[in-house]
């Protein structure tokens, strides 16, 4: 197939390269010239294993090619829109800025018998708007709503290897030969048994932000039955590994920690909270501004309980945060838990050091007030607190006796109940969890 992706940021760029991985011939589209001259030479501007090896090999190939101009993408077969939907800076609703422009550009551009395939993640009601727009340019090209499903960290596999597809198509015979080219798109996942869901332009919509915002209740959920665990002397960990066993429920996403951030968990709930008062039915997804506040409010309970161990005052004190990205094996800072609590303990006149393996450079330019240091060992030199908020393994892996001659105080906050707490009390530290006694 002859595939066009419009949007090279994360999405678009881990979409473009994987369709080349499976045999297409892409070219990616994008306004940002210095994404693209990056992109064009091999490099992505944003970490996501295994994403520069494909990169590299799909340029070589010559399959894959990256432009700023839109009439470069009107050959494609099929043209797939991946650009980013952000919150609205003075509401919680999403910003189709982004989405109205690319999809504008690539419908003057497009030939007849070629499909327009949203993969953005958009409120309900976005593509039967878009299709509507469509049918009053041209009769000959149509409109899918193809929705994503990545997680950072393993978004070449998910894209590869998907755990579903689905397809929104209007119902007619159009329809059909639309399901026909993506079909096409995605033959190896189809002949692999990958399940293929075909439904309509609503359905799609809604199955991607009804996802995000389960995951993100049951996160909430647990963080929320992790107060209750902190004041009764309750453990959290091992209450989620006791309900994890029913399998109406199970234990992923039953982590107890400082919560969930990134750049698509909590503007995708705030934004479907307000699509629906905005279909007049408020009422119906309430629960998830309360799901929210809660996600906000574990790292106020981090900064709470790092004045705590701290003696009631964290002025003049060396805090050493690891981690800056808001997840393990992502450079991405977008509403990050760590820098929230980084933040908040530099507002509190701490000496705030921070570390990560990927995030450091995204996270300077964000937060410039804050010290950041490249290792683990530089970062804990002197420091009378450590807190752990993003759980990378290297992380986990942390010999709490072989760092203790390093720090000044032996004080971790587990922000992420990632660590042994018996290891580390044995080593002559002062533990504490979330949720844990």
């Amino acid at each position: 197939m002859r595939i066009s992706v419009i949007g090279c940021g994360y999405l678009g760029a881990v979409h473009a390269v994987a369709m080349t991985e499976l045999g297409h011939d892409v070219v990616g589209i994008d306004v940002d010239a210095t994404r693209i001259a990056s992109l064009s030479e091999g490099t992505a501007p944003f970490f996501e294993p295994e994403l520069d090896p494909l990169l590299k090999s799909a340029l070589q190939s010559g399959r894959l090619r990256f432009s700023t101009v839109a009439a470069a993408a009107s050959d494609a077969d099929v043209h797939f829109l991946a650009v980013g939907t952000p919150q609205k800076p003075d509401s919680h609703s999403a910003d189709l800025t982004f989405v109205d422009a690319a999809f504008a550009a690539v419908a003057a551009v497009a030939k007849p018998g070629s499909l327009i395939a949203g993969k953005s993640t958009v409120p309900v009601g976005t593509a039967e708007r878009l299709a509507k727009d469509l049918a009053t340019l041209t009769s000959e090209v149509s409109l899918a709503w193809n929705p994503e499903f990545l997680r950072e960290g393993f978004a070449v596999r998910d894209t590869l290897e998907p755990d579903r597809i689905v397809y929104g198509v209007e119902t007619s015979a159009q329809g059909e030969k639309d399901v026909a080219k993506l079909d096409a798109v995605y033959h190896e996942a189809i002949k692999a048994g990958t399940p293929r869901l075909i439904t309509n332009f609503a359905t799609s919509e809604l199955v991607k932000v009804s996802a995000n915002a389960f995951l993100a209740t049951k996160i909430s959920f647990i963080n929320a039955i992790g107060e209750i665990a902190d004041i009764t002397g309750a453990d959290i960990t091992e209450l989620a590994d006791a309900i994890g066993h029913d399998v109406r429920i199970g234990r992923r996403f039953l982590n107890a920690g400082v919560g969930f951030g990134g750049g698509c968990l909590p503007k995708d709930i705030r934004a479907f909270a307000a699509r629906a008062e905005e279909l007049g039915r408020a009422s119906s997804l309430a629960f998830l501004n309360e799901v929210d506040a809660i996600n906000l409010r574990q790292r106020q309970r981090v900064v709470d309980l790092a004045v705590e161990l701290l003696g009631g005052s964290v002025n003049q004190r060396r805090v050493a945060i690891l981690g800056v990205a808001f997840k393990p094996n992502s450079d991405d800072v977008r509403d990050s838990p760590a820098l929230a609590v980084a933040v908040q303990l530099k507002g509190l006149g701490a000496d705030v050091v921070a570390t990560d393996p990927e995030g450091i450079d995204n996270a300077r330019r964000q937060h410039p007030q804050l010290s950041y240091e490249p290792s683990v060992e530089s970062a804990l030199d002197g420091a009378e607190l450590v807190i752990l908020v993003t759980e990378w393994q290297e992380y986990r892996e942390i010999d709490p006796v072989s760092i203790g001659s390093i720090v000044a105080g032996r004080i971790i906050i587990d922000g992420r109940n990632a660590l042994d707490p018996s290891r580390w009390r044995e080593s002559g530290w002062t533990y504490r969890g979330l949720g844990r006694p």
